[in-house]
């Protein structure tokens, strides 16, 4: 197909910016099953004890350094800090923070995070505006659903040039979600989606380093700032999203609108979120679940280990082949040092992806021992793992889907002791009791 023809044709694109704008103005407050407003609420709690988890941590301190340079405005709260900032950079701020441990939620068709940007934005706001839980939960869940309607039109090939979705996919259910409790008009909704979409933003090159957690986060700085701005008149293009050079086609060669338009306040893909139970790149997850497997039931320790053999598919070592990570965010993009410590710990949280662990002389002793099979006949959610002892026995197992996926996920139980080992060390355990029963208790339509 030539360029001309391919424009040709997709000047026929529906009205996608005016599709989701109305959507987002007009679907009523808990417009969907009981089953999909109980996941909103395990998304946005779990999104609180991520942010909580790394309140303290050097990326934040260094992101809320730089934006107390522009001496902020004490608007919106920087969740597990005593500071306050502007809308703006509270949003920037939290979104960073919820991201930072890559411990947060992932909408499996897409590998979106999406509360990041979005609760991150609606939290911030409606802070400053005292607005409800129940609003907040309304709006995040509209806006997740613009987030990831989006991503699905365009992955995976939008994903395989090197974009990193959450951020780029984020600014618009943000933009969504702030409009919604901004209480802005289909007109001023179009317009804050136009504005959000110049505003993309995020690569993979930036794995691994302080730049990834900070694609959430300014994703919903700009969602929040795209809504603001169209709250005051300022305008963008009615076709934003969909025209021949507007932002889905620019970005992706794949544009299946039907996943933008097929079922939507019907069919929810804020209901198919998941939790993660180690902190570190979804692909790992596998692969750790199946070495922490072998360990729990077979009994061995780490100096009776030969040599570790993974079989994964293509895209778990582009995105998580470092082979010899330096720092604890490196290691969070080492499939090698994921399975090692899954093997020596039984477990891959926050403590296992730090610097101290990362640069630990066993973990690395055995993580040089980790060889990964890249096998295209693999799922992405699969992982075959054998381990074979200097006495020549060796185990293995297959793990079809890790706990933590749509087919074995977590429960409120599991979710809530990740939210307790987060959030109280900050908190106190005591109170994070209380603010995770607050979190999880329904709360009623508006």
């Amino acid at each position: 197909m030539t360029l001309n023809t391919q424009v040709q044709a997709d000047h026929h694109a529906p009205p996608i910016t005016r599709i989701l704008a109305e959507f987002a103005v007009n679907h009523p407050s808990r417009g969907w099953g009981a089953a999909v407003d109980h996941e909103a609420h395990r998304t946005f709690a779990n999104w609180v004890g991520c942010a909580l988890g790394a309140a303290r941590h050097e990326t934040v301190e260094s992101a809320l350094s730089a934006v107390m340079l522009l001496d902020p405005s004490p608007q919106s709260c920087v969740i597990g800090r005593s500071e306050r900032v502007d809308m703006a950079s509270a949003a920037l701020i939290n979104g960073i923070s919820s991201h930072t441990f890559d411990f947060d939620d992932t909408h499996l068709k897409t590998i979106i995070h999406p509360a990041g940007p979005v609760a991150s934005a609606t939290y911030a706001l409606a802070d400053f505006y005292k607005l409800s839980r129940r609003q907040v939960l309304d709006a995040m869940t509209l806006g997740i659903e613009v987030s990831c309607r989006v991503g699905n039109c365009i992955y995976p090939d939008h994903y395989d040039r090197g974009w990193h979705i959450t951020g780029s996919t984020g600014m618009l259910g943000a933009a969504a979600a702030c409009a919604r409790l901004l209480g802005l008009n289909v007109d001023q909704t179009q317009m804050a989606l136009g504005i959000a979409a110049s505003q993309p933003v995020g690569v993979r090159e930036q794995f691994g380093t302080m730049t990834k957690p900070f694609h959430p986060g300014a994703a919903a700085k700009a969602g929040l700032m795209s809504a603001l701005l169209a709250s005051r008149g300022f305008t963008a293009s009615q076709r934003a999203l969909e025209a021949p050079r507007g932002l889905i086609q620019t970005y992706s060669d794949k544009s299946d609108w039907r996943e933008i338009t097929e079922g939507l306040g019907e069919r929810w893909e804020a209901g198919l979120n998941t939790y993660k139970p180690f902190a570190c790149g979804i692909v790992a997850h596998p692969s750790i679940d199946g070495c922490a497997q072998l360990r729990r039931d077979r009994g061995f320790v780490g100096s009776e280990i030969e040599r570790v053999t993974l079989r994964v598919h293509p895209l778990v070592l582009e995105l998580m082949g470092k082979k010899t990570p330096r720092i604890g965010l490196e290691g969070k993009f080492s499939v090698f040092h994921a399975a090692a410590v899954g093997l020596l710990f039984g477990k891959a949280g926050i403590r296992e992806f730090s610097d101290e662990i990362v640069q630990n002389p066993e973990v690395i002793a055995l993580r040089d021992r980790v060889a990964a099979i890249s096998d295209p006949s693999m799922r992405e959610e699969s992982a075959d793992v054998t381990v074979e002892l200097k006495s020549g026995v060796s185990h293995h197992v297959f793990v079809r889907h890790a706990v933590g996926s749509l087919e074995v996920p977590m429960s409120d139980d599991q979710l809530r002791q990740k939210f307790i080992d987060q959030a109280g060390p900050v908190l106190g355990l005591e109170a994070a009791e209380r603010e995770w029963e607050g979190l999880i208790t329904p709360c009623a339509a508006a």
